[in-house]
């Protein structure tokens, strides 16, 4: 089974996308939000995930797309109730992901009380780098993340700056629901978070260590 499913490709058959927000003290700030005790955690579906070559497809219903760089922990095994501890045991490797978030759309939501699906979790919302085998990052809370749209930097992080440390999320997850072998976390996003439009070029990296490029685009349907 194990060859029929790569962990390089595990966004092709990887399950769940769970992701945390408010994770770095300055975005929270950006956001004018209130800084919590733990973790905010939602969800994006599979069909959210979109490999470097596929375009980032802008929703009919929203105005302002906007980007968030997010380092993403691939888990390598399945895990329920891990110890913080031995939570990096569980890990498999790394990859850079995009947030990419209806702002308006987030913003009505909030406002009402709402979930925020329709803002989080679109179809292309989750734009991902290759696979970093673990061995590769042998401290995640010492990379640097960056972002450029057109050519000019908009989003520019330390991993070291999370306000929850990755083995903590892990294990927190983890408590909550069972993690298996393929899925991934989004572990937040630093500050810089903006709009995108149609036809802009969107550039990310982990600076040494991989950068991706995607095209913004309106889908067909």
């Amino acid at each position: 089974m194990a060859a029929t499913r790569p962990l390089s490709r595990f966004w092709e058959w990887g399950k769940n996308i769970v992701c945390v927000g408010r994770n770095y003290a300055d975005h929270v700030r950006e956001m004018q939000s209130a800084a919590l005790s733990e973790p905010v955690l939602f969800l994006k579906p599979s069909t959210a995930y979109a490999p470097e070559g596929s375009p980032v497809l802008v929703p009919a219903y929203t105005r302002n797309l906007h980007h968030e760089l997010e380092l993403a922990v691939v888990m390598g095994k399945r895990c329920c109730a891990v110890p913080e501890a031995a939570a990096m045991d569980y890990v498999a490797g790394y990859a850079l992901c995009l947030d990419m978030t209806a702002r308006d759309v987030q913003d009505e939501c909030k406002k009402r009380g709402l979930p925020w699906t329709l803002a989080k979790s679109f179809t292309a919302s989750c734009p991902v780098s290759a696979f970093v085998p673990k061995e590769k990052i042998p401290d995640p809370h010492n990379l640097k993340l960056w972002l450029k749209v057109n050519g000019e930097l908009r989003q520019e992080g330390e991993t070291a700056s999370m306000i929850f440390s990755i083995p903590y999320i892990i294990s927190y997850v983890s408590k909550i629901m069972t993690l298996e072998e393929g899925d991934v976390i989004l572990t937040g996003t630093p500050k810089g978070v903006g709009p995108v439009k149609e036809n802009d070029e969107i550039q990310a990296g982990i600076h040494g260590v991989v950068s991706m490029r995607f095209k913004v685009e309106k889908p067909e349907y």
